[in-house]
């Protein structure tokens, strides 16, 4: 085993290597201020499973059907500790458990029902609303710019002098 010597770096000391030390390993600092390093192990034949946990970990999402699966097979467990084995075999707390056997006395499968979260999805009449908003601000846009147009064509024939009288009225008499 090799000692490596640890030496502060004030120009007090000189730096000094200790010399080979035999024995077992040391964990405190040689005689001479250095710490004894440990060769690393040899690499196993066995490499080793990973013990990482999940970068993310995913909220779990039972079903109303799981949920009234769950509570049946608990109520109709009756020796002693069968519920905890069933509570360990589907990976579930007894406090989940708990919540939804209340849910079961109060409305069966209705309180376990699935309830979509966010948006409500639009009716007809919403749809058909919403189109012609848009079709609305298109057909406001196209007359802006038939606008316009009409007030660069004015200014165009008063530049050459072009008298231009108003189109008539199809339909409307006075």
């Amino acid at each position: 085993m090799r000692t490596i010597p640890i030496v502060p770096s004030t120009a007090s000391h000189s730096p000094t290597v200790s010399p080979p030390r035999g024995g077992g390993e040391r964990s405190e600092p040689s005689p001479s201020g250095g710490l004894t390093v440990a060769a690393p192990p040899p690499p196993s034949a066995s490499p080793r499973p990973t013990t990482e946990v999940p970068f993310i970990a995913q909220r779990r999402r039972f079903t109303a059907e799981y949920k009234l699966r769950v509570v049946r097979a608990a109520e109709a467990c009756h020796g002693q500790g069968e519920i905890g084995a069933l509570l360990r075999r589907e990976r579930i707390y007894s406090s989940l458990l708990s919540t939804w056997r209340a849910q079961h006395k109060r409305g069966a499968l209705a309180a376990l029902s699935d309830v979509r979260r966010g948006r409500r999805p639009a009716t007809a009449e919403a749809r058909e609303n919403e189109r012609l908003r848009q079709e609305l601000a298109v057909v406001g846009q196209r007359l802006k710019y038939a606008e316009l147009v009409i007030e660069v064509q004015k200014k165009v024939s008063e530049l050459l002098g072009i008298c231009l009288s108003p189109p008539p009225l199809v339909g409307l008499e006075s």
